[in-house]
This record gives C-alpha cells, sequence and structure tokens, in this order.
C-alpha cells in the first residue's frame, strides 16, 4: 500500500522548507534510512533519509517548492507493501472505510519572544541563518497582506487552507496545490497562476514554472491587454500595483537562476533591513601588544594544539566581556518590550562555498582565548565542508564578522535578524598614530558595528565599543591563553 513521505519536523523554529534537490528518483529502490531528498531551511541544509525500504513511486514537492514542515513530498511503496508504523488488519475483519485527511495539527503557542538563531542570512552550508520562532517568508507574507505578523502554528494553518482554494480553483485541470512560494510569487508579480502551463507532478504549477513565465514576457502581454471591469467591484478591494516587467538580457549578458540558499539570504537580508533602523558606528584600536602576543604564541600554539592561532579568537573574548557589562546589546526587539538575553552565545560569519554561514559559539564568555580557537577552527571547517548540525547553527545572541581576513578596513554589516548588533573585525594595519605628542607606527584596527536604534542609543553602542577597545589594548605578554 503507497505511503506518504512527509517533510519531517528539524526544529522548534522551523516552519518550512525548500526542496534542494532530490537524491533518488521515481521507480528507484530505496532502502531505510538512505539519503532521499536535500533541503534547505532558514537554518541548515540538510539530507532528509528515508523512513521506510520500498520503491519511490512519484514525486509530490519539486526542485526549488519550498512546504511546510509535515507536508508530503514523495509516495513510496513500503517493502511488503506495509506502510511503516502500521499494523496490519486481521483478515476477518472488515477494512474500514477511509476517514476524511484532517489538517495537519498546529504545533501548540508558543511565547512570542524572538529567539536569536543563525544569521546573517543565516546558513548551514549556506544556507541563511534567521530564527524568530518563524521564518523569514512568513515575516514578508504577513508584512505584503498589511496584516501582522502571525505564529507558526497560525501561518501553518493558513498556508493549508490556501492550498486548498488553490486546488479547487483550476478549472478543471485537477488538484494543484501550490506552495507558499509560488503563490507569493504569484502575488508579487500579480499572476493568474491558471494561466501558466504546469510541469509539476498532475499539471501542479511550481516556482520554475512561474519564472519561465516571466521570462517569457507572456506577464507583461497579459497586463497590457484590456480587461473588463467587473460589473458590481467590490468597494473594499485594494488593487495591487503591476510588478516590474522582466528586464530582457542582452547579447552580452547571463540570466543566473537563484540557487534556494541564495534566496534564503536574500529574504534574510530584506527583513533585516526593513524591520530593524539600523545604526553604525565605528572605533579605531591599537593593538600592537596583541600582535607582539600572538607572534610570540602563534608557532608553540600550533603544533600543541593543531589549530592556527588568529586575532579573531581575541577580538570574541573581548566581545563577550564586553556584552556582560553591555546587556542591551546582547538583546532583541519584541514589539513592546526588549527581550535580554542571559546567555552570550557568538555568531561567527564565514564564507561557504554554497554562501555565507554563521555558525554559533554557545556561551562563549565561559571559554578561554585557546578554547575559542578550538570552537572557531572547528565551526568554520565544518560550514565549509556542509556539516553543520542544527544546534550548531541555532541561538545565536550577538554576531561577530571577521571581514578583515578578507582585507577590508571599513565595513557596514547588516545586523543577524533579531539580534541587536552585529560586529565587524577589520584588517590590521600598520598606520603613524600621535602617542603623547610623538608620531609612532602602531598595529591598528577598526571595529565597524552596526546596531538597532530601537533597543540602543549612540550612547550605549558608544560604551560597548569603547569596552571591546579597552579590552583588545589589555592583551600583553602576560595574557593567558588558557
Amino acid at each position: 500500500m503507497p505511503e506518504l513521505i512527509e517533510l519531517p519536523h528539524v526544529g522548534e523554529s522551523v516552519v518550512e522548507g525548500t526542496i534542494g534537490k532530490w537524491l533518488k528518483q521515481p521507480g528507484d529502490r530505496v532502502e531505510r534510512y538512505d539519503p532521499l531528498v536535500e533541503v534547505v531551511t532558514d537554518k541548515v541544509t540538510m539530507e532528509v533519509p528515508s523512513p521506510v525500504t520500498g520503491e519511490l513511486l512519484r514525486i509530490i514537492a519539486q526542485e526549488g517548492e519550498t512546504v511546510p514542515m509535515g507536508a508530503p513530498i514523495a509516495e513510496m511503496e513500503p517493502q511488503g507493501g506495509q506502510p511503516a508504523g502500521h499494523t496490519a488488519q486481521a483478515s476477518s475483519a472488515p477494512a474500514p472505510a477511509p476517514a476524511p485527511a484532517a489538517p495537519p495539527r498546529a504545533p501548540e503557542p508558543r511565547e512570542q519572544t524572538a529567539t536569536p538563531g543563525v544569521p546573517m542570512a543565516y546558513l548551514v552550508q549556506g544556507q541563511p541563518v534567521g530564527p524568530t520562532g518563524g521564518s523569514a517568508v512568513e515575516a514578508r507574507e504577513a508584512a505584503d497582506d498589511n496584516a501582522p505578523a502571525q505564529t507558526p502554528a497560525a501561518v501553518m494553518i493558513e498556508r493549508e487552507d490556501d492550498r486548498t482554494d488553490g486546488a479547487s480553483s483550476r478549472q478543471g485541470r485537477g488538484p494543484n496545490r501550490l506552495s507558499p512560494a509560488v503563490r507569493r510569487l504569484a502575488r508579487e508579480h500579480n499572476l493568474d497562476v491558471d494561466r501558466i502551463n504546469g510541469t509539476g507532478m498532475g499539471g501542479r504549477v511550481t516556482r520554475n514554472d512561474v519564472l519561465r513565465y516571466l521570462e517569457s514576457g507572456a506577464a507583461v502581454e497579459v497586463a497590457a491587454a484590456p480587461s473588463v471591469a467587473p460589473a458590481t467591484p467590490e468597494p473594499t478591494s485594494t488593487p495591487t500595483p503591476a510588478s516590474t516587467p522582466p528586464v530582457p538580457v542582452g547579447a552580452d549578458e547571463e540570466r543566473v537562476s537563484l540557487t534556494p540558499v541564495r534566496r534564503m539570504i536574500a529574504e534574510a537580508m530584506e527583513r533585516s533591513v526593513r524591520e530593524i533602523p539600523h545604526a553604525w558606528s565605528m572605533v579605531e584600536v591599537d593593538i600592537s601588544e596583541l600582535v607582539a602576543l600572538r607572534n610570540r604564541e602563534r608557532d608553540n600554539f600550533q603544533s600543541r594544539e593543531g589549530v592556527n592561532l588568529t586575532y579573531l579568537p581575541f577580538a570574541l573574548k573581548a566581545v563577550a566581556g564586553a556584552l556582560k557589562d553591555n546587556a542591551t546589546l546582547n538583546a532583541s526587539w519584541a514589539g513592546d518590550h526588549i527581550v535580554l538575553k542571559r546567555r552570550i552565545n557568538l555568531g561567527i560569519a564565514v564564507a561557504a562555498p554554497t554562501g555565507l554561514v554563521v555558525p554559533v559559539i554557545h556561551d562563549a564568555d565561559r571559554m578561554s582565548i585557546a578554547g575559542l580557537a578550538h570552537a572557531v577552527a572547528d565551526l568554520s571547517a565544518r560550514a565549509r565542508t556542509g556539516n553543520l548540525r542544527l544546534e550548531d547553527v541555532q541561538g545565536g545572541t550577538f554576531t561577530v564578522n571577521n571581514t578583515g581576513a578578507l582585507g577590508s578596513v571599513l565595513g557596514g554589516p547588516i545586523i543577524n535578524h533579531p539580534q541587536a548588533a552585529i560586529m565587524t573585525t577589520e584588517a590590521v594595519q600598520q598606520r603613524p598614530v600621535v602617542i603623547n605628542g610623538a608620531i609612532a607606527v602602531r598595529s591598528m584596527m577598526n571595529l565597524c558595528m552596526s546596531f538597532d536604534h530601537r533597543i540602543n542609543d549612540g550612547a550605549e553602542a558608544g560604551a560597548f565599543l569603547q569596552s571591546v577597545k579597552s579590552r583588545l589594548e589589555s592583551f600583553d605578554g602576560d595574557t593567558p591563553i588558557y
């Protein structure tokens, strides 16, 4: 008997996932726990294993589709024809009539205090790092509808209803469950999905179908065609503004399709800039003593610990200490109140092959410089090889980006929603500075910070940066590494 395979729940605040790549195709035999599909969420990119042994009959959720957690994504014929987790009915007992499908059960309502997650775009394996008890997609959809943000439970129920409505309006084409991504894209471009030829299972319209429709110019032609006004227009309806027509690609240009990871990064960045009023500040730091300390310890540390001793662990140590004295920088905005975080969990931005990743060092304030160096090396290596776990990218309360490793000397980072701030450590440069009326060449580094102006003003931001500065400038030959 065929069994539906559902997208598994991977975290309390992860409510949807995008199908990245199917690792098996219809007709393939699949062993239990074999990787079945690669799924991208706003927390982590993961391989979903098959829950049963059997044959993959059909794929329901196509690559590029975004579906809620718990939604069916494929259909399999389990080995022996018996679905996993079900017991065989006694041969003498008549088979009960199939009950109507029940709507998905909404999760228990949770306290709506923002729980920071991974960052900036919050990815694992390149996947945006973004957490607030919901996804960036939910917030954007709520904003587009001029409606208040909803809890994950409410959003999931609303989406299930919307899919039912979409299936009933296909004008005889048969069921067509529209994913949230397809509905959002159609709404953004003011499209009638009934005009689009679906290539998904059963003629379903996928995200790629909508993108091809837009690229073909058909949407522009439909918009330009005269339409007959309804006889009795609804006085409460608000017209949707027509979207900008797609720009044609010239002979010397190339169109590059967005990967699921890049799309989620874009969504996370848009959300942060749209919802958080960014302010910016910078201080110069004289780290000449720190440079001497690192140069003296680097080779021994490498041979003894097996990891490189960079400037980043020192910066993380200074940031963790400064956050203890400046609690409003280790916080998040929650509408009618501010949530102060008791734990100091530092996110570190890593440039992975698939995009920006921000794994989290939990309880960084309890770690030595050597411990922070090991944590940085471990998380960075696993981020670049795509081996981060979900817990590695959750719970961040403040983000540090070592843009100096890229040669940057000044930066204006985007805050990792819903955190209160993000700080960059810029490249170390030898520069002439005036000390006690004399000119000296010193090793200087800029610290740049973007902060949420709803939570902190310039005084609080400045006090925090000065605290980080003084701690970095205090590192000298007597500073313990362990």
